[in-house]
């Protein structure tokens, strides 16, 4: 028997005879053993199952329980298409692009959608109070376990009344994330852009040299590669960008909206150097995301 087991015996039975006393004392001993080869057979076998979940393809940010929802901003030509799907894969994110939830509604038929489909048959714009609760039943059904929107809101009055909804909703913005790029750079990326017939978020671009295609193939699949019609006119791209630009009441205001929010602790707000690489703001991004 050792002598801390010995001694603690003492403590607790100071009467107790010499040979009772090392009897107690080696039957608390063997008890004391087994205790031990429990823990050690618990610590392995936990190990062993986060091993297995790991070369099973769930990474730790797949056992979350907590999910996490985001804005994202950035001018047309920024790379946001890109950044968001890298960001949708890292985090298991559903990204909702906002002219998605416009086709999903009114091609599956949805009372909102055939609202919508009125205004739109008509060339009017559709109204906030449809476009906003189309936008919030898509965040909690597709976005149920998380959620990256992207294209929405686009002005300052969009953006108050999608937070206003989203607080009743009782749904927890957890990041804003705003790609910064000169109008200017934002335009000439623009003219660049190729589409993949396969998936419209591979990065090729004529004019940048990290994704440069080789002629009209797909530098990531393969796929043909084509130039949108409104990307090669700069008059086009022109109305997009006051849009996108305005900062009394376009989509930079709605980002500055935001970025107030994240100064009075009700969000995070992550801004990024869009000039440059993929790879460079993917990281910056990824470390400002927790």
């Amino acid at each position: 028997m050792g002598y801390e087991s010995q001694a603690m015996l003492i403590a607790v039975f100071p009467e107790l005879p010499s040979p009772f006393l090392a009897v107690a004392g080696l039957v608390f001993f063997r008890f004391f053993l087994v205790l031990q080869e429990e823990e050690n057979r618990f610590a392995q076998s936990v190990q062993g199952q986060l091993r297995w979940l790991e070369q099973s393809g769930f990474s730790p940010i797949h056992r979350r329980s907590v999910y996490v929802n985001i804005l994202i901003f950035g001018p047309n030509g920024s790379g946001k298409g890109t950044q968001g799907a890298l960001v949708k894969d890292k985090y298991n994110l559903a990204h909702i692009e906002s002219g998605a939830i416009f086709r999903e509604h009114i091609g599956g038929g949805t009372e909102l959608g055939k609202k919508a489909k009125e205004f739109i048959d008509r060339g009017d714009l559709v109204p906030d109070d449809i476009t906003i609760p189309m936008v919030l039943e898509t965040l909690k059904t597709k976005g149920a376990n998380g959620w990256l929107l992207d294209g929405f809101p686009r002005n300052t009055v969009q953006a108050q009344k999608l937070w206003d909804a989203l607080q009743a909703a009782n749904m927890k913005l957890d990041y804003v994330i705003e790609i910064l790029l000169p109008r200017e750079v934002a335009k000439n990326r623009i003219m660049g852009r190729r589409l993949c017939a396969k998936d419209n978020n591979h990065p090729n671009n004529i004019f940048i040299d990290a994704i440069k295609p080789a002629g009209d193939i797909c530098r990531v699949c393969g796929g043909s590669l084509s130039a949108r019609s409104d990307d090669q006119d700069e008059t086009a791209i022109g109305k997009r960008h006051d849009i996108y630009y305005d900062t009394n009441t376009g989509t930079l205001a709605a980002c500055y909206f935001y970025k107030d929010l994240a100064a009075k602790g009700n969000t995070k707000y992550i801004e990024l150097n869009g000039e440059g690489s993929i790879t460079e703001i993917k990281d910056t991004l990824l470390k400002q995301l927790k």
